[in-house]
């Protein structure tokens, strides 16, 4: 209808109990013309039903969310299937990476990673939606 662009903007949802790491991520993902914030959540159930409302299709989650991060990974991959999961955490200990890995998580970064690595893993997460 004219509005279209040739290529959609990629619907992220941003799970994290830090208002400030949620805060900067939204405005990060914003200043991203490819990129849209559809929801952000501040604990796992919260992310779970705005998963299910906003219809994202990468969620960048919190490993120590408050409900679990995850417990919130596996919900998310049953409850709205062909979503894309990133997790973006403080711990980069082994038993972690392991643990959203068994959960669906398929992109693991570490807080403090440089902004453009934020949004490469976010826009490689994309690509495997729609190919």
């Amino acid at each position: 209808m004219g509005q279209e662009l040739p290529h959609a903007r990629l619907r992220v949802l941003i799970a994290d109990d830090n208002p400030i790491v949620r805060d900067a991520l939204r405005v990060l993902l914003e200043t991203e013309p490819d990129l849209h914030v559809v929801a952000v959540a501040g604990d796992a159930t919260e992310a779970v039903e705005l998963a299910q409302r906003c219809a994202p299709e990468v969620a960048v989650l919190d490993v120590r969310i408050p409900g679990g991060g995850a417990w919130m990974a596996r919900e998310l991959r049953h409850r709205v299937p062909g979503l894309k999961l990133m997790a973006f955490s403080a711990h980069s200990d082994s038993g972690s990476i392991a643990q959203m890995a068994s959960a669906g998580v398929t992109e693991y970064l570490v807080k403090g990673s440089p902004n453009t690595e934020i949004i490469a893993a976010i826009r490689r997460l994309g690509r495997r939606v729609s190919g």
